[in-house]
């Protein structure tokens, strides 16, 4: 009797740990910080910021855009942006007639380098010209928030599959989105 007592106990803790080791398991590489969920974007996520809350009114309601800001002096990595931001365009596709490329142009602002270019342009807000002042490139939805950029990057290769990565982000987007 008392052998199945002690067998019954052990048949208890077996299936508790077999329970709750996962769980802990589980618990203890969250709270390491060792697992990387499946990030399958390329550019960087922005949190909580668009036209609204930058004081701007949106350039182009109810669209995706692609928002580049124009620099004081464009030399050969912002000529190299706005082809990029061209090419982009041209790469969506079917897709291409619910994005359009937006340049926000400041009164410093070297708009000779926009002569062999046709974008929508838009002056931006203090707030939103200073969050463009690394000359990225940014997504902006159809509700205007800003949801990822793109850094600059002075290789001409790096550029051209920052290029490739923003499409393939866009596709995805667009995709997914039920507006716009």
């Amino acid at each position: 009797m008392n052998s199945l007592q002690s067998k019954g106990r052990k048949n208890l803790i077996l299936l508790l740990l077999a329970f709750l080791l996962p769980v802990i398991a589980a618990k203890l590489v969250l709270s390491f910080n060792l697992y990387n969920g499946g990030v399958t974007n390329k550019g960087q996520l922005l949190n909580s910021l668009s036209y609204t809350t930058l004081a701007m009114a949106n350039p182009k309601p109810q669209e995706w855009q692609l928002v580049y800001q124009l620099p004081q002096h464009c030399d050969a990595t912002c000529e190299d942006r706005l082809y990029i931001l061209q090419q982009s365009h041209i790469a969506l596709g079917r897709n291409q007639d619910r994005v359009h490329p937006i340049v926000m142009i400041s009164q410093q602002s070297d708009v000779a380098a926009l002569a062999n270019f046709d974008f929508i342009t838009a002056t931006p807000s203090a707030a939103l010209s200073q969050q463009l002042n690394m000359q990225q490139l940014v997504i902006v939805d159809p509700l205007g928030s800003l949801v990822m950029s793109y850094p600059q990057t002075n290789d001409h290769q790096a550029q051209i599959m920052q290029g490739k990565a923003l499409v393939a982000d866009l596709r995805k987007l667009l995709k997914l989105s039920r507006i716009g």
